[in-house]
Parts: C-alpha cells; sequence; structure tokens
C-alpha cells in the first residue's frame, strides 16, 4: 500500500507539535518555579548568532498548519504574521496550528499534489510542487525548529529528556 502525502507529512507533525506544545507547559512551570520571568525565555538561544525561543515556536506553527495554508494559497512567506511574545502567545499559536492539522481533510491535501506553490522571503522566490515543498522543505524546517526550541530549553536548564522531545507515538495495541 502506498504512503499518502497526509500520512507522510500530517501524523508526524502533529506529534511533534504536540511535544512543543508540551515543551512550552514545562518551560513556562520552570520559570514559575525559577522565578525567571516569560521575557528571558522568549529571548533564549544556543547562541548569539541564532534566532530565539520566540522564533523557533514560531517555526514550528509556520512549518506545519501555515505549510499548509502556504500550499493552499500558491505562496509561502515565512515572514509572515506576528511574533509570540509570552508563554501565552506561544501556546495559542501552536494550539492553532494543532487545530488546523486536526481539521484537514486528507482528501484535500492530496488534490494538492502537483500543484504548484512559491516560497517567498524577501526577493528570493523558490518554486516547487506542493509535495516537494511540505516534504523536502517545510518537514526538515519544522524538525528543525522543534529540535532547536528543545535544545534551547534544555540549555536552559528546563528538566527534559528524549521523551519530551517524541511526543504522544503513535503505537499498536498488542492482541
Amino acid at each position: 500500500m502506498p504512503i499518502t502525502l497526509y500520512d507522510a507529512f500530517v501524523p508526524s507533525a502533529r506529534q511533534v507539535l504536540g511535544a512543543v506544545r508540551a515543551l512550552v507547559d514545562k518551560a513556562e512551570a520552570h520559570c514559575r518555579e525559577k522565578g525567571c520571568g516569560d521575557d528571558e525565555i522568549a529571548a533564549a538561544s544556543l547562541h548569539e548568532t541564532m534566532l530565539p525561543f520566540t522564533f523557533q515556536i514560531k517555526s514550528v506553527a509556520q512549518h506545519s498548519f501555515g505549510a499548509i495554508e502556504g500550499a493552499r494559497a500558491g505562496v509561502f512567506n515565512p515572514m509572515s504574521g506576528e511574533m509570540p511574545t509570552d508563554f501565552a502567545s506561544m501556546k495559542a499559536m501552536l494550539d492553532k496550528a494543532e487545530a488546523g492539522l486536526a481539521a484537514l481533510d486528507s482528501a484535500e491535501l492530496e488534490a494538492m499534489i502537483g500543484k504548484r506553490m512559491i516560497f517567498r522571503m524577501r526577493d528570493m522566490e523558490l518554486p516547487f510542487t506542493v509535495e516537494n515543498f511540505l516534504l523536502s522543505f517545510s518537514q526538515p524546517n519544522f524538525y528543525f525548529h522543534a529540535a532547536t526550541a528543545y535544545g534551547i530549553m534544555r540549555a536552559r536548564g528546563v528538566a527534559l529528556g528524549k521523551r519530551d522531545f517524541l511526543g504522544q507515538l503513535r503505537m499498536t495495541m498488542q492482541m
């Protein structure tokens, strides 16, 4: 049985999106326990040349459901939309992405296969088909930003393990 575009993109995006959402909850609890403010975590990065935690969270949302919205529109611009500023706005952004993916009909995504779309950032435009955009551009970016958000929180002392990155596994039941 061949795998569908929906199966290749959506279930794993939802799994890790849920893990990142839980990561934000743990980061918030860590801050409350340690007495640090939202802005301290929001501005945290792994290196001075890297973008902050808030950008990583925004990018996780953009490269999951935002990528689907871009496929629908025929153009994806990662610089669009507001940057979250605190834990509440980070959670709202991730919740919106999850709700969008949960509501996505697999037939709609399958019908987009072969459709042309553009990645646009400033003066740069890259042409894709929807499936190549989702699987060769957004999916790797999604995992990069999810892993970077996780790394930032680990570096800040938030108690996390590998299981926190994996999220809810899709296991079969033993019979």
